[in-house]
């Protein structure tokens, strides 16, 4: 094993791997945002709520994969030897198998109980192939991570959605409904596996080290708690709600929750995937972790805002213009309440993060507890009165509760979140109270794509001018660090 980074190199590469991954995110988008477009305009509502309710249940299992032993692995101050991975490795697989021997087991049960058609049992037990292959892809990234390389991790995710989305939307077009996501699933996992293996390849081997498992046991079963936590929170509570409001109204909750996470998915995934071994580096030097969390905040706050506060505005334009996009417009209402919780995530996402880098894990698990707990109270309740806008209005109202992550790493870090958020929300408002205006005085622009376009470019550079204002020369500094980083 190689030996661990110093700060210094941690500091650097983790600046590269946020710009790697956003490099590769940016690619990632653009697929994810073309095949997604095309495949909600080729399949029916019902088509794409199947998918995605599916997915929810098998995704269930990955929770239960590997108790936590990836992230302590990364988390490890020391360098893990051949022990810890290989007994890492063992314990997955013991789990990943036991899984999937029960859900093959449930495939009845599953069906009758959801009346899951027989193109759906297909697509069921294709996510369960993908789930196996994705856990042997767990040991050779734990190693990139530790690593900070990040770069050939992202060659991996390219390449996975390229084939994917390339799949799906070529047998989607062709009319094979359903079964395209069951194909480009299985095409998907095989591509990951082979190539994650050729960039960190691994001595593939079985073991049980009881005094390795103990160590990594003892920071990975409170983090899997939590994941456990988030798992009842989010994907059993998506499963629940597939039995109250039907896979219609999955598939509507679906497609709104997809486009407002997609800013945080965009910026968000790269900055946490670098964050988490970043931050782990870091935590014995309380002020270069309070600076690192607060950079984060800000340049996280400064690129989502807009994006969120744009989408908010220009949505219900778009899909007017888009053929056969129009079935989704009953999908607007519930989009702004999700975009509301974006808001709150881009906040308190990396402030979760931090406190389970630094070891204060069972803070966190207090909070997914309290989480949980109301959108358990919420959910249901407001999904049987008001259907899926009742969903993602209590959606909305949980995520108001994030106040509490944002006073506790106050309380430790002495972190003010105002402060970091301050100009970008400002600077948002205001971009937004011009677009609307803009939108509004010159009605054309509504009318087509080239004039929705043209409103965007006005409000991108009304946005950066109100930057200039706020920041000032500060601004043009990190631009200009930023693009020496890109250079490198």
């Amino acid at each position: 094993m190689a030996t661990e980074i110093d700060l210094p190199t941690v500091k650097t590469r983790a600046v590269r791997g946020v710009l790697a991954l956003s490099g590769r995110t940016f690619i990632l988008q653009i697929v994810s945002f073309l095949g997604f477009f095309f495949l909600t305009v080729l399949l029916k509502r019902e088509e794409f709520g199947l998918f995605f309710a599916v997915s929810e249940l098998v995704a269930i299992l990955g929770y239960f994969s590997d108790i936590g032993l990836a992230a302590a692995l990364i988390q490890k101050k020391e360098t893990p030897d051949d022990k810890d991975i290989r007994s890492t490795f063992t314990i997955q697989q013991i789990l990943v198998l036991s899984l999937l021997l029960v859900a093959f087991l449930l495939t009845g049960s599953i069906k009758n109980f959801y009346n899951i058609p027989e193109n759906g049992i297909w697509l069921l037990w294709s996510l369960l192939i993908g789930f196996f292959l994705a856990s042997l892809k767990t040991i050779p990234s734990v190693l990139l991570e530790r690593k900070l390389r990040f770069d050939l991790l992202a060659v991996v995710e390219i390449f996975e959605a390229l084939v994917f989305y390339t799949i799906a939307v070529v047998l989607a077009w062709k009319g094979f409904g359903i079964n395209s996501y069951t194909v480009a699933i299985l095409a998907r996992g095989v591509v990951g596996v082979i190539l994650v293996y050729i960039f960190s390849p691994w001595p593939v081997g079985f073991a049980f080290e009881r005094q390795s498992l103990k160590h990594l046991l003892k920071f990975g079963v409170p983090y899997q708690a939590n994941s456990f936590l988030a798992v009842i929170k989010d994907r059993m509570m998506n499963v629940v709600l597939w039995k109250i409001i039907g896979v219609d109204g999955v598939g509507i909750l679906g497609w709104a929750q997809k486009w407002a996470q997609m800013p945080l998915r965009f910026i968000m995934d790269p900055v946490m995937k670098v964050t988490f071994p970043a931050y782990s580096r870091m935590q014995e030097d309380k002020v270069e972790l309070k600076k690192a969390i607060e950079k984060t905040i800000f340049f996280v706050s400064l690129l989502i805002f807009p994006a969120l506060a744009g989408m908010l505005i220009l949505a219900g334009r778009i899909i007017h213009l888009i053929p056969k996009y129009g079935k989704w417009e009953v999908a607007l209402i519930a989009l702004s309440f999700y975009i509301f919780n974006s808001v709150w995530g881009a906040i308190t996402t990396p402030l979760t993060n931090v406190l389970a880098a630094t070891g204060r894990i069972k803070t966190v698990f207090m909070l997914m507890i309290m989480w949980t707990v109301l959108t358990w109270i919420f959910f249901p309740i407001l999904g049987i009165k008001f259907g899926y806008n009742g969903v993602a209005f209590a959606s909305a109202l949980v995520a108001t509760s994030s106040v509490v992550a944002i006073y506790i790493v106050n309380k430790i870090l002495g972190f003010n979140a105002l402060a970091s958020i301050r100009y970008p929300l400002t600077a948002t408002i205001i971009m937004s109270i011009g677009l609307w205006l803009l939108l509004t005085l010159v009605p054309i622009l509504s009318l087509s794509l080239p004039g929705l376009l043209t409103a965007v470019l006005f409000s991108v550079l009304l946005y950066i001018a109100i930057l200039m204002v706020f920041l000032g020369q500060s601004l043009v500094v990190d631009i200009q660090k930023l693009l020496v980083n890109i250079k490198k």
